[in-house]
């Protein structure tokens, strides 16, 4: 790239900021349309949030102030019109009941004896505040009964709750019983449970003589579980795109929405778990046995800049007509951590995005037990990064040695290579089947430069799947970085620059500065490099710019690192690699007779077929 078509950019990128800034609105402008988007977001998220409510409650269940205008007689009346057996649990009043542990407090409704709240209590949000999935009435899990020709739903309903401790061997287990009574020894039973040091809870759904309610001919009945899902992390556009409902069938097989967009599914097959997943966090329902088929998943985009999405499953529990029918499950609330949920043995940790294919592969089997390994000694995560950036390059260090040998010998062949393409400058076909027959007899792959950096590629590839998706990263600081998970930002734009943001990435600029020398320095070493493919090496740098200023700063700061790691071992080679005798090599190599390689004879038939003759 000569001095014009630098300062050519420069002007461009002057330009742009000029013009974002000319173009800015003024603060008069700026107050009125966003008091416009707040009135149209509260709309909009009062009809999502109704239609998401009214969706959890199929049947006209009584509420308590409609009942207080009528005299006793009414209600009664009232109450067992619409919800028959269920008449005596249509009213009440909401308690709620809570039980900790080590890592989560979990709160109770006595209102469809559900979950209310899980609380994490080592997480905190982007703000500082307490991490509380499936939070309040944002979450549904209902039971949908047909009972004598009315399709009743338990979330209105209220539950009787009974809190125990129960002792199994040193451990004391604590459980909640929440019982729904549908007359003389029947009922509908919630039974949860959990330990002390685990983020699954247990429950267990019973039906306690409910086939004498339930007609003849049903063979499952329906559970619904909902929830809205709330902002944690600081980028809301990657927590969003991060976002899925993943699912497990009972083959192993692990499969999952469209990230971050609209969309259902009907299983057609039975399921093992279903998963309300985010960028760190994770809700999942886990079948001990199966979900019989049809299960349907859903997930919808919210704008509220508080939510993520809102993600529903409808699950087919299987119902034998039992006078006692039950039916094991159990909650996983907690991280997205690798190590975490693989222990669990239910493909749990296939939710966290590490690459598909080969890039995977290398995260599960390099990486991330490189990574582990450093973190059990405790160190800070900055230095971590550091340490596991040597590691790679070390690895990397046999293929990177045979790239830099394969440029040093394209070096030393340039004078010749120069005087073919000058003979042959009119007859490209005829240049071409020169170069190949000189580098044959020189005993050199010209492509042999390029062949180890695809070999690396999958671990560029990996990391850039790993940093995102790493939850130990989360809110830990280095140097100027508040939480190497997310971007960082040394200044905070009072604009926005299209296709850059509103903010600048330190670690970004680095690591985009870093890639700049690198290719400079590359280009100068590598002769055979036309015009053209120079040019594209330094903008694509520029353009990831803008790609990378939102992304992890670990992330920026790896590729940062690496960079700077790749120079010093370029000048290194510079240092052991002696140019003259790797030249003088060649050269013998040009007077032993040469085989022939598969390529080289498809190029000379080519050439036979257009009239020229192979030396």
């Amino acid at each position: 790239m000569d001095k014009n078509s630098v300062i050519g950019l420069v002007l461009i990128g002057l330009l742009v900021i000029g013009y974002s800034i000319y173009m800015q609105p003024s603060p008069q402008e700026v107050a009125a349309m966003k008091r416009q988007r707040d009135s149209l977001a509260a709309v909009q998220k009062a009809v999502a949030d109704s239609a998401f409510k009214a969706e959890s409650v199929q049947q006209p269940v009584v509420q308590k102030d409609t009942l207080s205008t009528l005299d006793d007689s009414v209600k009664t009346e009232r109450l067992r019109q619409q919800l028959d057996v269920f008449a005596g649990v249509g009213q009440g009043r909401e308690e709620f009941i809570i039980v900790e542990n080590d890592l989560m407090k979990v709160v109770f409704s006595t209102r469809g004896g559900r979950v209310y709240s899980v609380e994490l209590k080592k997480y905190k949000d982007y703000l500082g505040k307490p991490v509380v999935l499936a939070s309040g009435d944002s979450s549904v899990f209902e039971l949908q009964l047909s009972v004598n020709n009315r399709i009743i739903s338990t979330n209105g309903l209220y539950f009787t709750p009974l809190v125990a401790s129960v002792r199994k061997g040193k451990t004391e287990e604590k459980t909640v019983t929440m019982r729904l009574s549908a007359g003389e020894n029947r009922y509908i039973e919630y039974a949860y449970s959990f330990g002390s040091q685990d983020y699954t809870l247990n429950c267990r759904l019973r039906l306690a003589n409910m086939n004498v309610l339930l007609p003849e001919n049903t063979s499952s009945i329906e559970l619904d579980w909902k929830q809205l899902q709330k902002r944690y992390e600081k980028n809301i556009d990657n927590e969003r795109a991060a976002s899925s409902v993943y699912y497990r069938f009972t083959d192993e097989e692990v499969d999952n929405l469209s990230y971050g967009r609209d969309g259902d599914e009907s299983l057609k097959t039975k399921v093992k778990w279903v998963a309300f997943k985010q960028q760190f966090f994770t809700s999942v329902l886990i079948a001990d046995d199966a979900f019989d088929a049809p299960t349907q998943v859903q997930a919808r985009k919210t704008i509220n800049p508080d939510e993520i999405m809102h993600m529903s499953a409808a699950f087919t529990i299987p119902f034998g007509h039992k006078n006692d029918e039950q039916f094991g499950m159990k909650f996983y609330f907690g991280p997205n951590h690798y190590q975490t949920l693989k222990k669990m043995q239910l493909g749990l940790e296939k939710q966290i995005r590490l690459g598909w294919g080969i890039f995977g592969l290398v995260n599960r089997f390099l990486v991330i037990p490189i990574f582990n390994f450093l973190d059990s000694l405790n160190i800070n995560y900055g230095i971590i990064i550091l340490i596991l950036t040597v590691i790679v390059r070390i690895l990397l260090l046999p293929l990177t040695y045979t790239s830099f040998l394969s440029q040093a010998k394209m070096r030393v062949l340039k004078p010749e290579i120069d005087e073919i393409n000058a003979k042959f400058s009119d007859d490209p076909m005829k240049k071409q089947q020169e170069q190949m027959a000189f580098y044959r007899k020189a005993g050199v792959n010209p492509l042999g430069g390029c062949i180890p950096g695809l070999l690396q590629l999958p671990i560029l590839i990996a990391m850039f799947n790993f940093f995102p998706s790493s939850i130990e990263l989360r809110q830990q600081s280095f140097l100027w970085a508040k939480d190497l998970s997310t971007y960082d930002s040394i200044l905070d734009l009072p604009f926005h620059i299209p296709f850059y943001g509103s903010h600048i990435s330190l670690f970004t600029l680095l690591m985009t500065a870093s890639t700049l020398l690198f290719t400079k320095i590359n280009t100068q070493m590598t002769s055979a490099a036309n015009p053209q493919m120079k040019w594209m090496m330094y903008l694509m740098p520029i353009m990831f710019l803008g790609i990378f200023n939102g992304y992890s700063a670990g992330l920026s700061y790896y590729y940062f690192l690496s960079n700077m790691f790749g120079l010093g071992q370029q000048y290194l080679f510079l240092y052991f690699i002696d140019e003259e005798k790797i030249h003088r090599k060649l050269q013998e190599n040009k007077k032993r007779p040469q085989t022939k390689s598969n390529f080289q004879k498809r190029l000379e038939k080519m050439a036979r077929e257009r009239g020229y003759k192979p030396k």
